[in-house]
This record gives C-alpha cells, sequence and structure tokens, in this order.
C-alpha cells in the first residue's frame, strides 16, 4: 500500500520553496518572502502556506523569530533529489530521529550483552560493507545487516522486533545515503565505516556508554550530511 497521499498544495508548496533553497535562490540566513506574497504566489490561502512553512520549520530549514521574519536555516544536500523525492525528506528525517534514540541504547546493551557469535556477525557484516566500498556499490541492504546484527546482540527482542517493523524506511533512508556518500568522494564512504567500526569497537571492549555513543554519533552524522549545510 502506498503510504503517500496524493500530492496535495501544501506538499508542492514545501518542494518549492525546499527546490529554491537547494537551488540557491533563497540563501542561508536570507528571509523568505511573506506569508502573504506566497499566498498570491501559489494562489492560496495563507493557512495552506502557513502549514507548508510549518513543515520547513520542523525539518529545521527555516526558522522563525518575532520581529525578524522566516529565514532561510539550513541547505540540505542538493543531490537528495537525485534519489528521493522531496516530499520524503520529513520522513526520513523523523526516522533518523527515531532511530538514534532506539539504535543507541540497542548498541549499549550490546556491548554489555554480545557473546562471541554476535561479535563476529557484527564484524562479517562490517567486512561485507567493505566489499561494497572496493566494489562501488550501494550496500544498504549490507548496511542494515550491520545495523540488525548490532540490534539482535543486545539479546533484546523488542530492539529486533523495532528494526524489522520499518526495515522498508530504514532501507529507504540508506539507499538515499549511500547513494549520497557514492556520488561525493570515496573518503566519505570510509568515514561511514569508521563509524561503523567504532561502534563494533566499543562493542567488543564491552564498553556501552562508549557504544551508545558511537551509534548515536554515526546516525546523527548520517542526519547532518543528509540535511546539513
Amino acid at each position: 500500500m502506498n503510504e503517500h497521499k496524493t500530492t496535495g498544495l501544501p506538499d508542492k508548496i514545501y518542494s518549492d520553496i525546499l527546490n529554491r533553497i537547494l537551488d540557491g535562490e533563497y540563501k542561508e540566513g536570507e528571509r523568505l518572502p511573506t506569508e502573504h506574497a506566497l499566498a498570491e504566489r501559489f494562489a492560496t490561502s495563507r493557512p495552506t502556506v502557513r502549514e507548508a512553512l510549518a513543515r520547513l520549520r520542523a525539518d529545521g530549514i527555516i526558522m522563525t523569530r518575532h520581529g525578524s521574519g522566516t529565514t532561510v536555516a539550513r541547505r540540505p544536500d542538493p543531490d537528495v533529489r537525485r534519489f528521493a523525492p522531496l516530499e520524503t525528506l520529513s520522513d526520513i528525517r523523523r526516522c533518523y530521529e527515531f532511530r538514534i534514540v532506539t539504535e543507541a541504547g540497542a548498541a549499549e546493551q550490546a556491548a554489555l550483552k554480545a557473546d562471541a557469535d554476535d561479535i563476529a556477525a557484527i564484524q562479517h557484516a562490517w567486512d561485507q560493507l567493505e566489499c561494497i566500498i572496493e566494489t562501488r556499490g550501494i550496500g544498504a541492504q549490507d548496511d542494515f545487516i550491520f545495523h540488525l546484527a548490532v540490534a539482535r546482540a543486545s539479546k533484546n527482542p523488542f530492539f529486533i522486533t523495532v528494526m524489522s517493523f520499518i526495515e522498508e524506511q530504514i532501507l529507504f533512508s540508506m539507499n538515499l545515503s549511500r547513494n549520497l556518500s557514492l556520488v561525493k568522494t570515496v573518503e566519505r564512504q570510509r568515514l561511514v565505516q569508521d563509524e561503523h567500526m567504532a561502534v563494533l569497537e566499543a562493542i567488543r571492549r564491552k564498553d556501552g556508554p562508549a557504544a551508545g555513543l558511537a551509534m548515536r554519533a554515526h546516525l546523527e552524522n548520517a542526519l547532518e550530511r543528509m540535511f546539513g549545510s
């Protein structure tokens, strides 16, 4: 079943403004047109414009300060348009925000409870991701397997169930993230692998806080690489 409804006017306004930010027409720190001007441009009401602006604000792309109007807060990576519809960006951000909380906890538990087989499974998943870099592949499924192996190592079935339940959304965001890395530099791919290794090494040392922090840093960095300047 398609989860996305037919694109409505707030979606179109959201995408139009975001496209203009990505193209540099609206630059970071610059003010956006007023709600009244945007309502005239799209031949719609101000509440409809307000709905689109609220989504952009929630995504951290614009911000509004009393007395200074609405300005551009940050410009996401323009390459996102090559791999995902702009209206899905809000869902991708929410998915990452949820994963930061849950997977950091899973990694911390994994460090305390992983046995030799669990650590071998995480290492094997990391090795597969190394092969993906060498063959210039995408590796979203392999990336998911790495994160799932960490969840399994927590010995808590709830972490595994959550990961499996949102697998489709995770794979979608991983595909976008890894495609973006692929069109950048090999160094960026290596950085992602180093972040994975930091998680693995902390689990191997049985250092729960370090494992949680390493996983949180990895997912926050992934979000920043996509949505940051």
